[in-house]
């Protein structure tokens, strides 16, 4: 019996990019990459070999990017961050497809409900048997291979994201924070997340007034 040669020496699995495009933005140009998985990589200017890119890796947030929610600082980040590529000519974002810290949409509208009750973005997701934290990190770093990115600057206010790519083998060579300012709706979420997931962000963002998250 013929057995195909694939059976006996499967292929490696390769991560491509399955579309490519310029696209306009208020910000100008940028080239998506889509990946499997619908991950997307926005690239401005030549990336090949660059040992200092500034990175922005972003997790989907439809409630704010797509709905408008004021209860985080997702849209707001994401903006911020494609301004400063803008700025600086090159740069990458990279968008994952993991809402809600990776716990999913439903998951996470379901820990906006107990959010209502007064409590926290932590403690909603530990009373809904969650993680913290259920991101992963792995397809960004496949993404800055195939864009053949040697080491970045990563956009980020979150040192566990450092280390989380660090420990996938991407070369940070530094951390730039993405602060933006609160409003009443987010500022007990920004809060709980420099008091309860340690990100680095500053406590005067507190506000007198604002809705715990």
């Amino acid at each position: 019996m013929h057995v195909p040669p694939r059976v006996i020496r499967p292929q490696e699995s390769s991560f491509e990019c399955l579309a490519r495009a310029t696209i306009p933005t208020r910000h100008g140009e940028f080239e998506a990459h889509v990946f499997p998985g619908e991950h997307v990589a926005l690239v401005r200017g030549a990336l090949q070999g660059r040992k200092g890119a500034l990175v922005r890796v972003h997790s989907e947030c439809m409630t704010s990017e797509v709905f408008g929610s004021l209860k985080c600082d997702c849209k707001e980040q994401l903006d911020a961050s494609m301004a400063a590529i803008a700025r600086a000519g090159e740069g990458a974002v990279l968008y994952l497809r993991q809402e809600g810290r990776g716990i999913g949409l439903a998951n996470k509208i379901r820990a906006y409900a107990l959010q209502a009750h007064g409590h926290d973005t932590v403690d909603a997701n530990r009373l809904l048997g969650l993680p913290d934290d259920a991101r992963r990190y792995d397809v960004a770093r496949d993404m800055l291979r195939y864009l053949g990115v040697e080491g970045v600057r990563l956009m980020t206010n979150n040192p566990s994201k450092v280390e989380g790519l660090r420990e996938l083998g991407v070369k940070v060579v530094a951390r730039v924070p993405v602060v933006v300012p609160p409003n009443p709706h987010s500022a007990g979420y920004l809060e709980a997340k420099r008091r309860r997931m340690e990100h680095d962000l500053p406590a005067v963002l507190r506000a007198a007034s604002g809705d715990a998250e």
